[in-house]
C-alpha cells in the first residue's frame, strides 16, 4: 500500500493531501455486516489519467501486414497508460475532400476502449497539417467546412471517443506566416475568441458530454489573457491544455508548480497534454521554434538515459502534487517521433529505457495497492489507505468494484 510517501518532503504530502484517501470499507452480505472475514483489496485502476500517444498501433488495430511487429510495444504501453491520443490531423485524415480515415481510427479506438483506456482526438481545429484543399475555398466557406468535419467527427466517434482538444494553439494562429493553411485566414477575420467560439459550440451541441480541451503551448500571459476572454465570452472549457515538450531541458519542479499555479487560477483542471523529455543531448537554447531542430541523427546515450529517468520521476511526481492537474500525456513511447527526438520510454529497437522502469515502479508500484488481504472487524469493516481511483473487492469467489473519488478520509461499501 502506498504508505510510504514520504510526507516531510513537501511534493510527497501534496501527493498524499490531494492523491490519496485512507479509506473505511463495510462489507455486507444479505444487509447484515460480514464480520470476520478475509477481504482482498486489489486497485484496478487510478483516478488521475496517465496518458501517451497511441498513433503507432493504427496498423496493429485494423490488422494490417507487419503490424505484428507493434505487439510487443503496445504490451509495454499498455503496463503504463490508460489514456490514448489518437491523431485527427485534417490534412491526414481527410487530403482529399470525402474521403477521411473514420474506419482506421474508429477500430483503433475501440482498440484501446475494449483494453480499458479512455481515448482522446486531437486536434478537431488547427492551422498546421490542415487540409490543402481547404486553401481553394472562400474564407466562409473554410469555417463552414472546419464546423462540419467537427460535427461529423464527435458525432459520429461519440462513445468511443468523447475527449476532444478541439483548437490547437490558438495564440500563434492568426499571426502564422509560413505557409497558408485556410485557418489562419479564418482567425483573422473571426479573432480568436470568435473562432474558439464557434467550434466549441459545434463540439458541444454534437457531442454534449464530451470533454472539450483548448490546447497550446504558448505558457506566455497571451494564453491567460486568451482564456480570460474565451471565459468572459462565456464559451464553456471543460478542461485547459498545457504542451510541455522539454528538448531544450527539463523545467524543473519551480517552474512546473508556477506554471500550473498561473494556470489553475480559472477553476478548470488541467492536462498536461504533450510531454517530452529527451534522453539525448538538449536541442540548442538558442531555437525558437522547435521544429527548426530536425538533425539528421538525434542519439540517445547512457548518461542522457540516466538523467532522463530521473527527470521523468521528478516531473510525474510534481505534477501529481498539483491538485489540478487530471492527466498526463506523454508525447511518444518510442524514441524518433516528433522531430526525430529521443524523448520515448523505449529505444528505436523497442528495449525499455531506465525512464521507463521508473515511471513502471511508480505507477504500479509505489502508487499502486497490489491484491492485500485484510479481515473485516465485527462491524464488516476494514481500513486501507490507497490512491485515488477503483479497486476490486473480493471475498472468496465474489468480487466487487468500488470507487475512491474523494482525497482524505473516505467511506465505501459493498454488498455481497
Amino acid at each position: 500500500m502506498p504508505t510510504d510517501l514520504n510526507t516531510d518532503d513537501p511534493i510527497d504530502a501534496r501527493i498524499a493531501e490531494h492523491r490519496t484517501a485512507g479509506v473505511t470499507l463495510t462489507v455486507t452480505a444479505d444487509g447484515a455486516p460480514l464480520a470476520g472475514r478475509e477481504v482482498t483489496v486489489a486497485q484496478r485502476s487510478h483516478a488521475f489519467r496517465f496518458g501517451c500517444t497511441g498513433f503507432e498501433f493504427i496498423p496493429l488495430a485494423n490488422g494490417e501486414p507487419d503490424s505484428a511487429a507493434l505487439e510487443p510495444v503496445a504490451e509495454r504501453w499498455l503496463e503504463l497508460f490508460d489514456f490514448a491520443t489518437l491523431p485527427f490531423y485534417w490534412g491526414r485524415f481527410e487530403p482529399v475532400r470525402g474521403r477521411p480515415d473514420t474506419a482506421r481510427l474508429r477500430r483503433c479506438a475501440e482498440w484501446f476502449v475494449e483494453r480499458g483506456c479512455l481515448v482522446k482526438g486531437h486536434p478537431l481545429a488547427w492551422h498546421t497539417v490542415t487540409a490543402d484543399w481547404l486553401r481553394e475555398l472562400s474564407n466562409p466557406e473554410i469555417l463552414a467546412a472546419q464546423l462540419d468535419r467537427i460535427r461529423r467527427e464527435v458525432g459520429e466517434f461519440a462513445g468511443v471517443i468523447d475527449v476532444w482538444d478541439v483548437i490547437n494553439e490558438v495564440v500563434i494562429m492568426p499571426i502564422f506566416d509560413r505557409y497558408d493553411n485556410g485557418l489562419t485566414r479564418v482567425c483573422r477575420d473571426r479573432g480568436r475568441i470568435g473562432l474558439i467560439r464557434d467550434v466549441f459550440a459545434a463540439a458541444r451541441e454534437t457531442n454534449p458530454q464530451a470533454t472539450l480541451l483548448l490546447n497550446d503551448f504558448d505558457m506566455s500571459a497571451a494564453y491567460e489573457c486568451l482564456i480570460e476572454g474565451v471565459l468572459e465570452a462565456g464559451v464553456r472549457i471543460d478542461a485547459l491544455g498545457l504542451q510541455s515538450h522539454m528538448h531544450q531541458g527539463y523545467w524543473g519542479e519551480e517552474k512546473t508548480l508556477a506554471t500550473l499555479d498561473r494556470f489553475a487560477r480559472y477553476g478548470l483542471p488541467i492536462h498536461f497534454t504533450e510531454t517530452t523529455i529527451v534522453s539525448g543531448e538538449p536541442m540548442p537554447p538558442e531555437i525558437v521554434d522547435l521544429n527548426d531542430f530536425q538533425p539528421e541523427q538525434w542519439p540517445s546515450t547512457e548518461a542522457g538515459e540516466a538523467r532522463q529517468a530521473d527527470e521523468i520521476v521528478r516531473h510525474y511526481r510534481t505534477l501529481l502534487s498539483h491538485p489540478s492537474v487530471q492527466a498526463m500525456t506523454y508525447w511518444g513511447i518510442s524514441d524518433g517521433g516528433w522531430l526525430g527526438a529521443p524523448g520515448g520510454f523505449l529505444r528505436a529497437d523497442g528495449t525499455p529505457k531506465p525512464a521507463y522502469h521508473a515511471l513502471h515502479k511508480l505507477i504500479k508500484d509505489e502508487w499502486w495497492v497490489s491484491p492485500t488481504a485484510l479481515v473485516t472487524d465485527d462491524a464488516g469493516q476494514v481500513r486501507f489507505r490507497g490512491f485515488l481511483g477503483e479497486y476490486d473487492i473480493s471475498v472468496a469467489d465474489t468480487t466487487a468494484t468500488v470507487s475512491v473519488d474523494t482525497p482524505g478520509q473516505a467511506a465505501a461499501a459493498v454488498a455481497l
